[in-house]
């Protein structure tokens, strides 16, 4: 096979693993707890425990965000109550719509300043919402805006949660194009590394599969957690009993391209990475989707589809899934969008080996559409 002519060396930033030190924590919320804990933090405040419940029925439920519209609760008490397990998270700084107002994309600041991102995205019977699980990124990753302005925080399970049912809320009001309509899906594809922030993302799972009144009430199945490949977090996804969808952003099958594009890698290599990819697909029996951001002359070169395809069918075939990804550019980046005819070479031949391939549908081009742009602009 014939090798890419060399190029300039990619320009990486350190990995950082932990947020910085003396923040304050995000206020505590409903969603942050189980329905146990919940009812335990009214008692701890001298309410009643029993209108946690209550509560959690407005928030999942209901999406009910006034509490004037909480009727159930006494009127004297209602303030203290929500003030308790309803505090406000985040609020909306900057909105914008593409495809027609089928992709709305949200700019929200948290309560310290920090700024995440989440898109719904409507299509034909489904909505999906991806949501952002830490305010920057310490992946480094350098074809990503997220990653080159490092890691502010982690997000609270409360904060991730929270984009999902504001999304939810504006379909039920019918204030998205299209109609009233449901989340369908969440990919935990935004900001943010979600596996390096495992007890926050874990936490959000299980909120949105806990049935209502204590969760939204939606199917693992229908929930997508993506990572960069933090193995010993993949290996805990998988003992979990949550049977997600596990997307690996691997974009390159050689150790030497993918070193430089996801530093991770110096950590842990891609075998290391795709065995634990199928360890997760033997536990769980749930096929995991390989996300490959298609870039022009770094890694869609035809000779590294054909790599691809022998290293997941070393671990047996039908496992694993390729969605291509034609990338998302970043204004002054060095990384491009591949050229279709390239794209189209590459799914072919991943086809011709027997993977199961398809190219995303991107969404949000004229709006910034790669996470982390939208926040770096602020």
């Amino acid at each position: 096979m014939t090798e890419p002519t060399k190029t300039e060396p990619i320009k990486t930033l350190p990995l950082v693993f932990d947020e910085p030190r003396g923040r304050r924590k995000p206020p505590r919320h409903l969603a942050d707890l189980d329905e146990a804990g919940r009812k335990a933090l009214l008692t701890d405040a001298g309410l009643p425990g029993f209108r946690a419940k209550q509560l959690s029925n407005h928030y999942f439920a209901r999406l009910v965000d006034d509490p004037a519209e909480m009727t159930d609760l006494p009127a004297g008490q209602r303030d203290e109550l929500v003030s308790a397990l309803l505090p406000s998270l985040m609020t909306p700084v900057r909105t914008m719509e593409a495809d027609k107002g089928a992709t709305v994309k949200t700019l929200w600041k948290l309560f310290d300043g920090s700024l995440v991102e989440s898109v719904l995205m409507r299509y034909p019977g489904r909505v999906t919402m991806c949501v952002s699980s830490q305010a920057g990124c310490g992946m480094a990753c350098p074809f990503c805006a997220t990653g080159q302005g490092g890691l502010q925080r982690n997000m609270s399970t409360a904060e991730i949660v929270e984009q999902v049912v504001a999304g939810a809320r504006a379909l039920a009001r019918g204030e998205v194009a299209g109609g009233v309509g449901r989340v369908s899906n969440v990919v935990f594809m935004g900001m943010g590394e979600p596996m390096a922030n495992y007890k926050a993302m874990i936490g959000a799972v299980r909120r949105l599969t806990d049935p209502a009144p204590a969760g939204l009430g939606m199917s693992a199945r229908h929930v997508t957690v993506s990572t960069v490949g933090l193995v010993p977090r993949m290996l805990q996804l998988a003992d979990e009993g949550i049977p997600v969808t596990l997307a690996l952003s691997l974009h390159a099958p050689d150790d030497e391209l993918r070193n430089e594009l996801v530093p991770i890698n110096t950590r842990f290599s891609v075998a290391e990475t795709v065995d634990a990819a199928h360890n997760y697909f033997a536990k769980t029996g749930r096929r995991v989707s390989i996300e490959y951001a298609m870039m022009r002359d770094i890694n869609d070169q035809a000779w590294r589809a054909d790599l691809l395809a022998d290293v997941l069918n070393e671990r047996g075939r039908g496992w694993a899934h390729a969605n291509l990804i034609p990338l998302n550019e970043v204004p002054g980046s060095q990384f491009t969008r591949s050229r279709e005819e390239d794209m189209e070479e590459f799914v072919r031949r991943l086809e011709a080996k027997g993977i199961s391939t398809t190219m995303r549908d991107t969404r949000g081009n004229d709006i910034d559409a790669a996470c982390g742009q939208l926040a770096a602009s602020e």
